[in-house]
């Protein structure tokens, strides 16, 4: 007995013995009736034995055929068990959090999907809110989020890994009939006396209502009362529309019919965005959106801080960026770009 059968051949002899049929094993293992005839009597030649009966009306396994036949199976299971244990893996799908389908971050991920093959899927989530991002990140739930990192608790950092994205520029959304909608740009200052959304009563994303806090801090700009959590760009449309808000936002924004986005100055508010994943996260989509992250802040200069710019103290060292030191004006001042 050999001990090098082909695998091939214990195929199809393991296939014509279980349909008895020549013309069904071979449409079983998509080769003509011809093919699986020779790899038969090849098998039987290297056996030293027939292994079937053949005539006009039907095939039958002979003594020996019978005595074969579970061997073959035991050896065509090993054959794919080792096939199986050297396979690649398909890695799974990595689930990012991008806010909404506009913007900084799915810009992000539409530049990682580019440089990963079409098996390594990355999967866009619409969720608005790190806070919130960041309990499903650590429980695993999530894999990536955006957000502003120094906005977390120090012990919800701790088991966390950021990249800086981008220093975003601060805008207002204002009603098209707002005295301000006017301007090409709204001056900090003249924003005193407003009330502006920044979704206070939101628990998913207390660290941009807490950046709005310190930004509205002794410029006499009110902050809108809490509202329940708004879940979609078109609730959120329809939410603001109805209640006459003005909203506090970044430069790059979902249109809002009926009202106009306008960029904020003197100073330039910068919203710090980071990218967030846990530490001990391995993903080739990982490595892509980094890489994404890299090339798109470097070409975009997304990193490069206004010279009038605001930015709270512990935003600036998170996102490694130097500012000079600006004239206080209160706790929720923060320090002011050169």
């Amino acid at each position: 007995m050999p001990f090098d059968i082909d695998p091939r051949l214990l195929r199809a002899f393991t296939a014509v013995a279980e349909e008895l049929h020549f013309t069904r094993a071979a449409a079983r293992l998509y080769v003509a009736q011809q093919a699986l005839s020779r790899d038969i009597r090849r098998l039987e030649r290297e056996v030293g034995t027939a292994l079937f009966v053949r005539t006009t009306r039907q095939v039958a396994l002979t003594a020996d055929g019978e005595r074969l036949l579970p061997y073959a199976r035991r050896v065509l299971s090993a054959h794919e068990d080792l096939a199986a244990a050297f396979r690649p893996v398909p890695e799974r799908p990595l689930l990012v959090d991008v806010g909404v389908p506009i913007g900084t971050a799915h810009r992000v991920l539409e530049d990682a999907r580019e440089r990963v093959p079409d098996s390594c899927e990355l999967v866009a989530r619409f969720h608005s809110g790190l806070t919130g991002a960041a309990a499903e990140l650590a429980a695993g739930r999530l894999d990536v989020s955006f957000g502003r990192y120094a906005g977390l608790p120090p012990a919800v950092r701790s088991g966390l890994a950021h990249q800086p994205v981008r220093l975003e520029p601060m805008a207002v959304l204002l009603r098209e009939d707002h005295p301000l909608a006017a301007r090409p740009e709204v001056p900090l200052a003249e924003l005193a006396g407003e009330t502006l959304y920044a979704a206070a009563g939101n628990p998913q994303t207390e660290e941009w209502t807490e950046l709005a806090a310190r930004l509205f801090a002794g410029r006499g700009i009110a902050m809108a009362e809490p509202f329940p959590e708004i879940e979609g760009s078109r609730e959120f449309v329809r939410v603001v529309r109805k209640r006459g808000w003005s909203v506090l936002a970044s430069v790059e924004f979902i249109d809002v019919p009926g009202m106009v986005l306008r960029p904020v100055v003197d100073p330039v508010p910068l919203s710090p965005l980071s990218m967030v994943w846990r530490r001990d996260l391995h993903h080739p989509g990982l490595t892509a959106l980094r890489a994404a992250v890299h090339e798109l802040a470097r070409k975009n200069e997304w990193l490069t801080v206004p010279e009038d710019a605001w930015l709270p103290r512990e935003d600036a060292a998170a996102m490694g960026v130097s500012v000079g030191e600006g004239e206080g004006e209160g706790e929720g001042e923060g320090v002011r770009g050169r």
